[in-house]
């Protein structure tokens, strides 16, 4: 039988905030190679959620953040400059959320429907990116990873979100920029939408996301 859908349910980063304006704010002292380093640094940060997560060994996001960092930063020959990476480290704590954000969450909340993020982020990264766009009331829950000491894309990540918003995964939107993000969830049994901004190539066919979006503000028609 077909539930009708209840919750959409946001990954934060990459998806409602722009990984990359950490860097952006302070590419005058990256120089250069800013566009690489906020690539790699990304790219580290990731991974060590996912070799973390296989060997049992959990560090929270802030941590592996910071460890993330630091290998860019050796990486790029920029390990000599402290205040650089607690800069850094300071903005990513106010990420720019994308444009499109709050009127879309707006735009579903008169629908209806709850709001939530489930995220990889530290209760604390979440609340202060949140607070600093002004997006802290747009949701009815804010889920963090470190209450279960476990990464995406594991189930029982997604499965918090069910428990926290009493509802069955196919009552569920799931919204992501990350494929690896929306494989996990559609293979544990959301709904999922790819906000697909830089029309990638599709991954994980085993476990497509049901549509895809070029922005956020394309989402609330594509779910009525």
């Amino acid at each position: 039988m077909h539930e009708p859908v209840r919750a959409c349910v946001f990954d934060a980063y990459g998806t409602l905030l722009d990984v990359h304006s950490a860097v952006s704010r302070n590419s005058a002292s990256v120089g250069d190679v800013a566009v690489a380093f906020s690539s790699l640094w990304r790219q580290r940060q990731l991974e060590y959620t996912w070799t973390r997560s296989l060997m049992n060994q959990y560090a929270d996001f802030w941590e592996i953040t910071r460890e993330a960092l630091e290998y860019a930063l050796e990486s790029f020959q920029l390990d000599g400059h402290a205040d650089l990476k607690e800069s850094l480290m300071n903005s990513y704590l106010e990420l720019t959320a994308y444009p499109d954000v709050a009127d879309t969450l707006e735009k579903i909340k008169s629908l209806g429907m709850m709001t939530a993020v489930l995220s990889n982020g530290t209760p604390q990264m979440l609340r202060e990116a949140l607070q600093a766009n002004r997006l802290s009331t747009c949701f009815d829950a804010c889920l963090s990873v470190d209450e279960l000491k476990l990464y995406k894309p594991h189930p029982r990540v997604y499965n918090l979100a069910c428990d926290r918003l009493g509802v069955h995964p196919q009552q569920v939107y799931f919204i992501s920029a990350n494929a690896w993000d929306l494989a996990g969830a559609a293979s544990f049994g959301f709904k999922t939408i790819w906000i697909n901004r830089d029309h990638r190539a599709g991954e994980y066919k085993f476990a497509a996301p049901h549509s895809q979006q070029r922005s956020l503000s394309e989402v609330p028609a594509s779910i009525l």
